[in-house]
């Protein structure tokens, strides 16, 4: 299961398990995008393909979504908390408080609501993996960066509790934070001026949703008593966030 399928991550996550023969439940706001990618899904093979339109926020919609999914798909392997986004960048004084709730009801809570909804269901059968994606700017700080910082932050140590609190479950739980990506994300945080999205990556051969997605499968596939707790990855230009070397 993997929310925020429609772009991004989430879709290249989509795509490479699709391939690899698993069934899938993908989910996002965006009804048209959901529809055309489990089109696309299901042209990879035998597979079966479960789209669910919806938005994380919602406390009630998430509930209701997943207590009334067909006896069939509850037993959820695997479960990507991939929805999330950056939106403006000012300083803390001259935040846009739209913003931050939009940022902290998407990343912190949205993710919180799947998670509560989804785990029970892992619980029952002592088994299963979670996927947090979190972000580079969740272990660093940068200027502008404030209340997506602290999101992200929650993202790493929300990851961390679950880990613990699921040990008994044989639950693993990978937090995966990326540097910087070519997905949606600057498109977003610009709200849509794709100039100054495409400044962010001058000079810089950032990583791409199937690096993230590779990566992922990795993870998932290792053997039962393996798991990776924590993944910092960046592009080979980027050693944090206020380190990067840019071609000029």
């Amino acid at each position: 299961m993997i929310t925020g399928a429609t772009a991004g991550f989430g879709k290249a996550t989509a795509v490479q398990f699709a391939q690899k023969g698993y069934d899938i439940i993908i989910t996002g706001r965006r009804k048209e995008r959901l529809d055309q990618l489990e089109k696309e899904l299901l042209s990879f093979g035998n597979i079966k393909v479960l789209s669910l339109n919806f938005d994380v926020r919602n406390r009630e919609e998430v509930a209701a979504v997943i207590a009334s999914l067909p006896e069939e798909w509850k037993a959820i392997d695997i479960l990507v908390n991939n929805a999330g986004l950056a939106v403006g960048m000012d300083h803390i004084d001259k935040g846009n408080i739209d913003d931050w709730e939009r940022m902290i009801d998407t990343n912190i809570k949205g993710l919180l609501y799947v998670t509560r909804a989804v785990t029970p269901l892992m619980v029952a059968r002592n088994k299963g993996h979670i996927f947090n994606l979190g972000s580079i700017a969740g272990k660093e700080n940068y200027e502008y960066g404030n209340v997506y910082c602290a999101s992200k932050s929650a993202v790493d140590s929300l990851s961390r509790s679950m880990r613990i609190d699921l040990l008994k479950n044989n639950i693993r739980v990978t937090n995966i934070a990326p540097g910087m990506a070519v997905t949606e994300f600057s498109i977003v945080r610009f709200k849509g001026d794709e100039e100054k999205a495409g400044a962010v990556y001058k000079g810089i051969d950032p990583l791409t949703g199937k690096d993230i997605a590779d990566v992922i499968y990795f993870c998932a596939t290792l053997p039962d008593h393996v798991c990776i707790n924590d993944l910092i990855i960046t592009p080979t230009q980027q050693a944090g966030v206020n380190h990067n070397y840019r071609r000029i």
